[in-house]
């Protein structure tokens, strides 16, 4: 089994120590889909540059998301979790193939020995894991974010998870909107250009009225 390191050894997100504000699928899951997000936007297609490009770069990954129970990160650990990305950009460009969608990620959380049980580590509330307790890192983020994508599947909501509209701009995004309004992914580029349309927008309509 792994032995955890004090630098990287995160507390997981648990709805114990959330406030009660509503979520759409839950606030785990949505982590999780953030995290996954982030994952994939490091990847050469949506920047151009390999942002998860040395072992570094994957702790810093691992630190903001906070993940739970990471043991000592190794340069094998980066090329699983690179091999996770690819696994997962298949999966959103298969948005309008919810079915075929649901195969990669039956097959992700089966590589991933995903493992349900109840936690309540840290003196926090009752809540799911679903890694295994010798998980890799890959394994860890495989779970997680594969019983993320599973859930928007199962709620008829994969078109959620897609990429950015603008047409030079291949990042992925999370719309967690309830009316499902966001366009652009949360690059500064993309969220520029939408102000700078919004407000080219309030200038036409005070210019007309």
């Amino acid at each position: 089994m792994r032995q955890p390191d004090s630098r990287t050894l995160k507390p997981d997100h648990s709805p114990g120590w959330r406030s009660q504000s509503t979520s759409m699928f839950g606030h785990d899951a949505e982590d999780a889909l953030m995290t996954a997000v982030e994952l994939m936007n490091t990847a050469p297609s949506a920047g151009g540059n390999d942002a998860l490009g040395d072992l570094a770069a994957l702790v810093d990954l691992v630190e903001r998301h906070e993940v739970s129970a990471v043991g000592r990160l190794t340069e094998r650990d980066l090329l699983q979790v690179r091999e996770l990305r690819t696994r997962l950009l298949a999966i959103v460009d298969l948005v309008e193939q919810p079915d075929a969608a649901a195969e990669l990620v039956n097959e992700v959380v089966a590589g991933a020995r995903a493992t349900p049980r109840l936690s309540d580590h840290d003196a926090r509330h009752w809540h799911v894991h679903y890694f295994a307790l010798d998980a890799t890192l890959a394994e860890h983020l495989a779970a997680d974010c594969g019983m993320a994508l599973a859930r928007v599947i199962s709620d008829g909501e994969l078109d959620r998870v897609r990429r950015c509209a603008a047409d030079d701009c291949d990042h992925v995004l999370v719309d967690l909107s309830r009316n499902r309004s966001k366009r652009y992914c949360d690059s500064r580029r993309c969220g520029n250009r939408l102000h700078v349309a919004a407000y080219r927008e309030r200038r036409r309509a005070a210019a007309s009225a």
